[in-house]
């Protein structure tokens, strides 16, 4: 009883030291998992070795998959790859379809550019689609941000479901095949979500005007040029405020996210299905195939391939930039890892998981509710997946759930719901023009719609293949 008190208490406390205090949650994480460990009964110097470990056992595997991929994503936030990707999409799907068009965008953008980031770069390109087609930004600025959110939730590099894919011992290959296909009903539903809203809220249109007061004189007269052309009735393919010619080429936008998730998935193949190879082939693919290698190899074509033109000290300065980001989430993954370590070793996940099974609800409900549950206070989506999945990871071979099922139901969930405690509803309500009660409207409700879709299509498939 004093272990679960122990726990609990440290749950509330890490709540309000992030919520309510200038403490970080990487402290607040460490603090709690000590708090833990002392009230579970271990002593001081066990405590402290269970919490050592369990961070750095937690970061031996994927700390570098979350460097790589943070300086990746910020050589294609720089480079201009992201709106590149977008433009590309926009001429094979079509002007009508913009909505659709930086919905798969973000889908893409997000693999290893965090969704604020992902948005701020090419929110942009949502304005002047949304000024020239006078649809509303409540419509195609939600569908960028959304299909932006299902992939930061879903689909790793991205830290969150790679640290609960760690912890769940999940096959990283597996866990970005099994986020894409739960991907795809979930950009569906948004598709008509935010039609219908963006129908229903008609006049919001963002003032490109203003947006050209801040550009530079050169680009400004280029920008309205293009504007007056797409008035006119001409096609507007390559309508956007940058300048086309100094984009990477489509190929080279595209490599460095397609190509590391198609060695991943490749290697998680090979491994399900016995195909005979030569020993040296099999090797190469194996190594080729593995997490850091292939993240790695898009972080290469990153640096040469998207900004070849760009000297030895800038290239320098954008990566310790990106490293500066991705520290932060290494030491929160990280202290999550110690957390999970703490309830391992106090076999507190066992006491919970016996808990569980004597309330008699489906196994599956209880990543769900707990993804929810460590999201709605504090409202990162990150902390959510890293604490609920340190928690869960030690009570998982009781509960006897699939662990690809667990994780994907924890990532989820972990999408519920984005309000005003929640970074991320600020940068799409700013940066859209839209009011607070509108995103409140839209935004927020879309943010609860779609896990809870995510959810009833995880049960139904848990009940129908995993039981």
């Amino acid at each position: 009883m004093i272990s679960f008190l122990g726990l609990f208490i440290g749950i509330i406390l890490l709540f309000f030291l992030i919520i309510n205090t200038k403490i970080h949650v990487f402290p607040s994480l460490i603090l709690v998992s000590i708090l833990v460990g002392i009230m579970a009964g271990l002593s001081v110097d066990d405590v402290l070795v269970a919490v050592s470990e369990g961070f750095g056992k937690t970061l031996g595997s994927i700390g570098m998959i979350i460097g790589f991929g943070c300086i990746m994503g910020k050589f294609l936030e720089k480079s201009g790859a992201a709106k590149k990707i977008a433009v590309c999409l926009i001429r094979l799907v079509g002007i009508k379809n913009v909505d659709v068009v930086l919905g798969l965008a973000g889908l893409l953008v997000a693999i290893p550019v965090f969704c604020d980031s992902g948005f701020v770069v090419l929110s942009q390109l949502a304005k002047a689609f949304s000024k020239e087609t006078k649809k509303s930004m409540v419509g195609i600025g939600g569908m960028l941000a959304m299909g932006l959110y299902i992939t930061h939730f879903l689909i790793p590099p991205t830290p969150g479901p790679l640290a609960v894919a760690k912890f769940f011992k999940v096959d990283l290959g597996a866990m970005i095949l099994g986020g894409m296909l739960l991907s795809i009903p979930l950009f569906i539903i948004s598709v008509y979500y935010f039609r219908y809203v963006g129908n229903k809220y008609p006049d919001v249109i963002p003032n490109i005007e203003e947006d050209l007061k801040n550009l530079p004189s050169d680009k400004r007269q280029k920008a309205i040029d293009i504007i007056q052309k797409s008035i006119n009735g001409n096609d507007i393919n390559n309508l956007d405020f940058y300048n086309q010619e100094e984009l990477p080429s489509a190929m080279m936008s595209f490599a460095p996210v397609v190509l590391p998730v198609l060695l991943l998935l490749l290697n998680t193949v090979l491994q399900v299905i016995s195909i005979e190879l030569p020993v040296v082939a099999k090797e190469i693919l194996t190594l080729l195939g593995n997490p850091i290698v292939a993240v790695f190899i898009g972080l290469l074509l990153s640096i040469y391939g998207l900004a070849p033109k760009i000297t030895n000290e800038e290239s320098t300065e954008i990566i310790e930039s990106a490293m500066r980001g991705a520290g932060l989430i290494i030491l929160v993954t990280g202290a999550g890892g110690s957390l999970g370590n703490v309830i391992r070793v106090t076999n507190l996940g066992q006491e919970i998981a016996s808990f569980v099974i004597s309330l008699k609800i489906p196994a599956i409900f209880v990543p769900l509710l707990l993804g929810a549950l460590m999201r709605i206070p504090q409202g990162s989506g990150t902390v959510a997946m890293v604490t609920g999945g340190s928690i869960l990871a030690p009570i998982l071979p009781t509960l006897g759930l699939n662990p690809l099922i667990a994780a994907l139901a924890l990532c989820s969930t972990s999408m519920f719901i984005s309000y005003p405690n929640d970074s991320y509803f600020w940068v799409v309500t700013r940066f859209s023009g839209l009011r607070v009660e509108t995103s409140l409207k839209t935004w927020s409700v879309a943010t609860a719609i779609i896990p809870i879709c995510a959810s009833v299509l995880l049960i139904v498939i848990n009940a129908l293949f995993f039981i």
